[in-house]
């Protein structure tokens, strides 16, 4: 996030990371895709509906809806604290007990790398690339259960592009006992895609949205989709999933944060934010890194400084974030280049799995032509990924990655664990403080 490498002024560098690793994890050993079964997997078609009573525009049940009037108390019965505590809590125990550096925790299942709108900040996408087949999820998803991992967020570009895949992957991964979190833009996110989901057993939807209108550089926008998220919003006391904003803050839509971060307080759902940031690897199908008005420069820092004091603030009123405010206050460090070493964990408690099956130690690495093998062959050296890590931590702001870097003491884990537990669980956002 340097100035000489976002400036608008000038050409921004193409990638955040130094040359020399750069150079190693784009030239190094070349990845080879998964291959598949002979004869190749499927998934199974899912039963629908599993609960036909909760299809439709149907009433919730008054002992799951917020206590009192107040939307941050849900009620949730054993069955949901039992799901986050066996997708959670049991493979993290599992992998501080357990020999060894490779133990994941949550796996991010590429479905998609295509999109159906084009963010001008985002290079997470290529309508070039196939989608996952059936074949390597089942693989991906019979693997990660066997090493212990609960966790499975589905990725892309836009995961629901096609909403039947997404439903069997749902299925097949909540029936093996998986805590599944989908994240959307939620163009595609018709009230009969929100029951299949939900009735399919999803954990937590992430709606990705950067503006209440729709903009050119920021089509990611409520009003366009509200009818939907109304229904997600409603159909969350049916289902027991939660919602939370994903929101990125750029120059251009420092008011649209402010707003959706009101919205989501006045219909109790929490908030993630990011800094604008630009590609960490070279992306050579990205069109916007030039003259780019989402990048962040030096001249805007004061309005995000306060913009970020404002976010603080309201979480210290009881605003539901998934970023700590220590981890808010971070903010200003990363955005000036200062960002210190925060001991990630990727490639050993976090991992990517691409379209094709290979493997990557996370998200902004995810276009590295680096081997770090496939499902069911992990090639992960903690020598090569804490010598990358030198690197690249100053340059990442990965909020679910700092969360385990945090929390991967034991102590400051079941310390969180049990403030939660004496609290019934109501409210827990995933944010951790000290």
């Amino acid at each position: 996030m340097q100035a000489p490498k976002t400036s608008v002024e000038s050409a921004p560098s193409r990638h955040r990371i130094d040359v020399a690793t750069h150079a190693l994890l784009m030239r190094g050993p070349r990845r080879q895709p998964l291959q598949p079964l002979d004869p190749p997997a499927s998934l199974p078609e899912p039963v629908f509906p599993q609960y036909p009573e909760k299809l439709g525009d149907v009433a919730p049940d008054p002992k799951y809806l917020p206590a009192g009037g107040n939307p941050y108390r849900t009620r949730f019965d054993p069955p949901i604290v039992w799901r986050a505590l066996r997708g959670w809590l049991f493979p993290y125990l599992r992998s501080v007990l357990l020999p060894g550096d490779f133990h994941p925790i949550i796996a991010y299942l590429f479905t998609e790398w295509k999109c159906n709108l084009d963010c001008h900040y985002c290079w997470a996408f290529d309508n070039r690339v196939p989608g996952m087949t059936e074949d390597t999820a089942r693989q991906a998803i019979d693997w990660l259960h066997d090493i212990g991992c609960r966790v499975l967020a589905l990725m892309g570009g836009e995961v629901l592009i096609r909403p039947h895949f997404v439903h069997k992957v749902v299925y097949y991964a909540a029936k093996k006992g998986f805590w599944v979190y989908v994240p959307t833009n939620g163009r595609l996110m018709r009230p009969d895609v929100i029951d299949r989901l939900g009735d399919a057993g999803v954990a937590t939807i992430n709606l990705a949205l950067d503006s209440i209108d729709e903009r050119r550089e920021l089509p990611k926008a409520l009003n366009p989709i509200r009818p939907y998220f109304e229904y997600l919003i409603k159909k969350q006391y049916v289902y027991h999933y939660s919602v939370f904003f994903n929101i990125n803050i750029t120059p251009i839509n420092i008011e649209d944060v402010k707003q959706l971060t009101e919205i989501a307080h006045d219909v109790g759902i929490a908030t993630d934010y990011h800094l604008n940031e630009s590609p960490m690897t070279e992306q050579a199908h990205f069109k916007h890194m030039s003259a780019n008005p989402t990048f962040i420069t030096p001249a805007d820092w004061p309005r995000i400084d306060a913009l970020i004091d404002w976010l603080i603030d309201k979480q210290r009123q009881g605003y539901k974030m998934v970023n700590s405010i220590r981890r808010l206050e971070q903010m200003k460090l990363f955005m000036r280049g200062e960002l210190q070493d925060w001991e990630c964990r990727a490639g050993q408690n976090s991992i990517i799995i691409r379209t094709d099956g290979t493997l990557g130690p996370c998200f902004p690495l995810y276009s590295a032509t680096y081997d770090w093998g496939v499902v069911g062959r992990p090639q992960f050296d903690p020598a090569q990924l804490a010598q990358m890590k030198r690197a690249c931590q100053p340059h990442c702001y990965s909020t679910l990655n700092h969360n385990l870097a945090f929390c991967y003491k034991p102590s400051r884990a079941l310390r969180w664990v049990l403030k939660q537990a004496l609290r019934g669980f109501q409210g827990t956002t995933g944010a951790f403080e000290e």
